[in-house]
C-alpha cells in the first residue's frame, strides 16, 4: 500500500504540472473566440485541483522511487492524464461518452492518431489544438517531461525514464544526470518543431494548421485539423515539407542532438540505425511507386512516386497523416507499408513498433545462429556501431519480440470474436500497438475508428498503451513478482 501511496504523490505532481497544458488551449480559445474558454478554464481548475489534492492527501508516502515503481508510475501516468484530458471533450462535444473521448486522448498521448471523432473541419480551434497538443507532449513522453521537472521537486527521474524506456537502449545517455539528458532532447525536439511551423507556413499552410500539423509530423501523432488530412491541401510543397520531418522524427533525437551541438552530418552516418532506417525507407518508396505505376493506379511514375513517398513514409514512421485513400491501392502496398510501421523507426524516436535496432540485433542474431550451425566452436560477437551487444541484451530482445507478436495475435483474435471483420481487426490493432493510427477497412484511412463499439475501442486502447509503453512496463505490472516484497 505504501508503494501505491508514493506512486499516487508524484501522479498529484505531475497532474499539476500537465494543467498547465491547458494555457495554449485557452489562449487559442481567446484569440478565436470559439466559444471554449470557460470549459478549458474549468478543465485546468479541475486538474489542477485534483493533483494538488492528491500530492497534499500523500505527502507523509512521499520516498525516493525504486526501479519497480518506475512501471507502476509510467502506466498511471498515461492512464490519468489521458482521464483528465477528456474533460474539454466532454464538456465541448455533443453526444460524445467518456469511452470515446478517453480513446481520443489516449489515442493522441500515445501518438497514436486513430481518431472517433468526424468533422474535424468543423471543430472548435481550442478543440482542435488540444488534440494536437496533446499528440505533441507524448511525442517525447510525458515521463521525459516529467523527469526533467519532477527532479525540482524532490523526487528522482532515473527510475521513471527507464521504466518508459525499457528497450536495448535504454542505458544512453546526453548528460551526466538524467534531468540534463531530458532537457536536451527536449529542446532539440522544439527547436525542430519550431523550424516545422515556419516550413509548413512557407510552404502554403495558415499560421493554425501550421502550428498543429507541426506537432503531429514532429509527435509522429498523425492528427490533423481536416477529415481529409493532408489530402484537404492538394499541395506537393506541403507534403515534402511534412514527408522531411517525419523523416526527421523517426531518428533517434540523441543523434539529432549531437549533430546540432556538433554542426557536423558525420553522426548520422555513425547512426546505424539511422542508415538502415534512410535505406529500407527509400527502397521501398521507389519499388512501391514502381508498383502501383506498374498496376495502374496511377498515370505516369512521378505521380506515384508523389504519393508512394509520402503516404509510405508516413505509415513506416507511424505518422499516420494521409494524402489519398491508399486503402485502394492493390492489396500488397498497404500491407507493405503496414509491415514497415512495425520495424522501421530508431530508438530515442518519436515512433513506435519493434524499432530499427531491434530488427538491426534480430537479423544479426539470425546470422549468428546460422554461422554456429556451420561452425559449432565458433566465438562470434554480435555488434552495432562497432560496439558488442551483450548476450543478456540479446535474450531482452528475443523475449519484446514474442510478447509483441503475442499481444498482436491475442488482441486481434478478440477483435475478430467481438464482430469485426478480419482485415479490420488485423490492421486496427498493427495500426494501433504500433501507434500508427489509420489501418485498412472499416478503419482505412477514409474513415475513423468511430465505428467501433466501446468493447472494441477499449481493446484498441489497450493496445495503444502497450505500443507506447513497449509492452513490458504495461505486462509487468500483472506479474506476481512485482508485487512481492
Amino acid at each position: 500500500m505504501h508503494r501505491i501511496l508514493s506512486v499516487v504523490h508524484v501522479l498529484g505532481k505531475v497532474l499539476m504540472a500537465f494543467s498547465l497544458a491547458y494555457l495554449l488551449p485557452v489562449l487559442t480559445s481567446l484569440v478565436y473566440q470559439d466559444g471554449q474558454l470557460a470549459d478549458f478554464v474549468r478543465s485546468l481548475i479541475l486538474t489542477l485541483g485534483f493533483g494538488t489534492l492528491l500530492w497534499l492527501g500523500t505527502r507523509d508516502f512521499k520516498r525516493e522511487m525504486k526501479p519497480r515503481d518506475g512501471f507502476l508510475m509510467v502506466a498511471s501516468t498515461w492512464l490519468g492524464v489521458a482521464a483528465f484530458s477528456t474533460f474539454p471533450l466532454l464538456a465541448s462535444l455533443d453526444g460524445i461518452t467518456f469511452t470515446r473521448a478517453f480513446f481520443e486522448c489516449m489515442s493522441g498521448l500515445t501518438t497514436t492518431g486513430a481518431t472517433v471523432l468526424s468533422g474535424l473541419d468543423n471543430l472548435p480551434q481550442s478543440i482542435n489544438l488540444w488534440r494536437h497538443e496533446l499528440s505533441w507532449i507524448g511525442g517525447m513522453g510525458i515521463i521525459v517531461l516529467a523527469v526533467a521537472i519532477l527532479p525540482l521537486l524532490g523526487v528522482g527521474g532515473m527510475q521513471l525514464s527507464r521504466a518508459e524506456t525499457p528497450g536495448p537502449m535504454k542505458d544512453s545517455r546526453l548528460a551526466p544526470r538524467i534531468t540534463e539528458t531530458a532537457k536536451n532532447l527536449w529542446l532539440v525536439y522544439f527547436v525542430i518543431t519550431l523550424a516545422c511551423i515556419i516550413a509548413l507556413k512557407l510552404a502554403g499552410m495558415s499560421g493554425f494548421d501550421a502550428i498543429c500539423h507541426a506537432f503531429s509530423a514532429m509527435s509522429l501523432g498523425g492528427f490533423s485539423t481536416h477529415d481529409a488530412s493532408i489530402g484537404y491541401f492538394h499541395s506537393p510543397a506541403i507534403e515534402i515539407v511534412l514527408t522531411f520531418f517525419m523523416l526527421v522524427a523517426g531518428m533517434n533525437f540523441a543523434t539529432h542532438f549531437l549533430a546540432l551541438r556538433g554542426k557536423n552530418l558525420k553522426f548520422y552516418r555513425a547512426d546505424r540505425e539511422a542508415v538502415a532506417f534512410v535505406k529500407l525507407i527509400s527502397g521501398s518508396v521507389i519499388a512501391i511507386a514502381l508498383f502501383l505505376w506498374h498496376r495502374g493506379t496511377y498515370d505516369n511514375f512521378w505521380t506515384a512516386l508523389r504519393h508512394a513517398s509520402f503516404n509510405l513514409v508516413s505509415i513506416a514512421t507511424d505518422c499516420g497523416l494521409t494524402s489519398t485513400n491508399y486503402d485502394a491501392w492493390p492489396i500488397l502496398a498497404p500491407l507493405w507499408m503496414l509491415f514497415l510501421s512495425c520495424i522501421s523507426v530508431s530508438s530515442g524516436s518519436t515512433g513506435g513498433g519493434i524499432k530499427m535496432i531491434r530488427t538491426l540485433v534480430l537479423v544479426k542474431q539470425s546470422q549468428r545462429e546460422m554461422l554456429r550451425l556451420l561452425h559449432p566452436a565458433i566465438v562470434n560477437p554480435l555488434k552495432i556501431n562497432g560496439q558488442v551487444v551483450q548476450n543478456n541484451v540479446v535474450y531482452s530482445v528475443l523475449g519484446f519480440i514474442f510478447l509483441y507478436f503475442m499481444s498482436i495475435l491475442v488482441l486481434i483474435f478478440v477483435l475478430v470474436g467481438s464482430g469485426l471483420d478480419f482485415v479490420s481487426s488485423f490492421s486496427a490493432i498493427i495500426a494501433c500497438i504500433n501507434n500508427v493510427g489509420p489501418g485498412l477497412g472499416q478503419v482505412g484511412p477514409a474513415t475513423s475508428y468511430g465505428s467501433l463499439n466501446s468493447f472494441q475501442s477499449w481493446v484498441c486502447i489497450l493496445a495503444m498503451l502497450l505500443g507506447r509503453l513497449e509492452i513490458f512496463s504495461v505486462l509487468i505490472i500483472f506479474t506476481p513478482a512485482f508485487w512481492r516484497k
